[in-house]
């Protein structure tokens, strides 16, 4: 009987080492979570995403930030368009999808982020906002802005969302 108690507990360390292992190599099993706006209206050649560049590197992306206690997820990412990119608008409350990226930190190693993408149709687009002097805004046909991010995920996703709405 001895063992056999052996035996399971040996089988059951077995499972829990080759799960430990497989779960290393997963890259994305631990993350922090962002949400983001993708900005949006109907140009007159079809869809225009409103990108955005990024304080540190100037890369081309989209609103997005840390998560706001007193707000949904969807009214967060809505409130970052306003603060980085000067635009108000209706939010959809449900993702379009999500992405995952690698969040440069001015302190320590890169943060491994989750991204949850919700769209904004721009009512209002301010002259003067909160980040106006460390960032620049540009309206881009859906496709070229597509092109113009560095996530492939996020790529995909202004791409499936341009179609959906037909440009």
């Amino acid at each position: 009987m001895l063992k056999t108690l052996n035996t399971r507990l040996y089988r059951s360390r077995s499972l829990f080492g080759r799960m430990r292992e497989r779960l290393r190599g997963v890259d994305w099993v631990a993350h922090r979570q962002q949400y983001a706006a993708l900005p949006w209206r109907q140009g007159k050649n079809g869809v225009e995403i409103l990108m955005i560049t990024s304080r540190e590197t100037r890369r081309w992306v989209i609103p997005k930030g840390w998560p706001m206690i007193t707000l949904a997820a969807h009214d967060a990412a809505a409130q970052e368009a306003w603060e980085e990119a000067g635009v108000r608008g209706e939010v959809d409350a449900i993702p379009v999808g999500a992405f995952r990226y690698r969040k440069r930190m001015k302190s320590g190693p890169p943060q491994r982020c989750r991204v949850d993408v919700y769209p904004l149709a721009v009512s209002a687009e301010e002259k003067d906002w909160p980040e106006r002097r460390q960032r620049d805004r540009r309206w881009i046909p859906a496709l070229e802005a597509a092109r113009m991010v560095e996530e492939t995920e996020l790529r995909a996703i202004i791409e499936a969302f341009a179609g959906s709405k037909g440009g």
